[in-house]
């Protein structure tokens, strides 16, 4: 069921629809009895039947397809948590995911990494790039900002740097976990056949017959919670908490934020923190 309202939908288009400004949309001329963009003019931006739209703003058009729906979003310009929004009172059930690549984060989420001073925490995306970390986290996992973009992937520093490799405690396990993970992200985030993948697995293969064997077993795991032990050349073993969090709005971004497993931890992160400065 899309919704306990009868017309829910028709509702919804109908006020996203008067809110429109017709002359930017160049729909100019004539004398208008109501705000906002007629109902043809709707119909006429995404491509489909007047009466077609009509009856689904009255609520007797039936179900709409998932590409009528889509169509509607780009013809009333709907954001897309609007056009999720239209997908669950039509279809009851969310959009297919989309995968768009992604550059960077907003200075806004970059200020709630930064807040987070002795836990390291960094954003990645569904292709375990990192597109964003904090000073703890360069510290103490990689500096990410010294790296060229395409070296920030996660999958790449595990499987193609020795450096990196050295300073995971239980590789093995640490290895076949995350790259269940980025199976699942990947297909969540709509991008599994996405030619992006296929390059990327396709060049992991070639570098690392580790990484083409675990790909071939099709784990699959949520990346969750644990603890990942860490060899660092200056503060010995350290025992890191993560959590992984999801980004409201940006499902193709994840947010991973580690915390010392215990007091000694902390006191010790802290000594390298302080040592290496602002």
């Amino acid at each position: 069921m899309a919704s306990d309202s009868p017309n829910a939908l028709g509702t919804y288009l109908r006020d996203r629809r008067l809110r429109l400004d017709p002359a930017t949309f160049g729909f100019t001329g004539g004398r208008r009895r109501t705000p906002g963009l007629r109902r043809e003019e709707v119909a006429s931006r995404a491509n489909i039947s007047p009466t077609w739209y009509t009856w689904l703003e009255q609520g007797r058009g039936g179900a709409p397809s998932a590409d009528v729906l889509d169509r509607i979003a780009r013809g009333l310009m709907l954001t897309e948590p609007e056009r999720q929004h239209i997908y669950m009172l039509g279809l009851g059930r969310p959009p297919e995911a989309r995968y768009e690549p992604v550059d960077g984060i907003t200075p806004r989420l970059q200020r709630v990494l930064d807040g987070m001073v002795l836990s390291p925490a960094i954003i990645k995306t569904a292709m375990w790039d990192v597109v964003g970390w904090n000073r703890a986290a360069a510290v103490l996992l990689t500096d990410y900002g010294k790296l060229p973009r395409e070296g920030r992937n996660i999958l790449r520093l595990m499987f193609g740097s020795d450096r990196v490799r050295a300073r995971n405690a239980d590789f093995d396990s640490i290895a076949r976990f995350v790259v269940g993970a980025f199976r699942a992200d990947v297909t969540r985030a709509g991008a599994s056949a996405s030619t992006e993948v296929t390059k990327l697995v396709a060049e992991l293969s070639r570098l690392s017959p580790e990484f083409e064997a675990l790909w071939q077993d099709n784990d699959v795991v949520a990346h969750g919670e644990g603890v990942k032990r860490i060899h660092h050349p200056d503060a010995g073993l350290l025992a890191m908490e993560f959590s992984s969090f999801a980004v409201e709005g940006r499902p193709e971004l994840g947010m991973i934020i580690y915390n010392p497993a215990t007091r000694d931890d902390a006191a010790r992160l802290q000594v390298l923190l302080d040592e290496r400065g602002s």
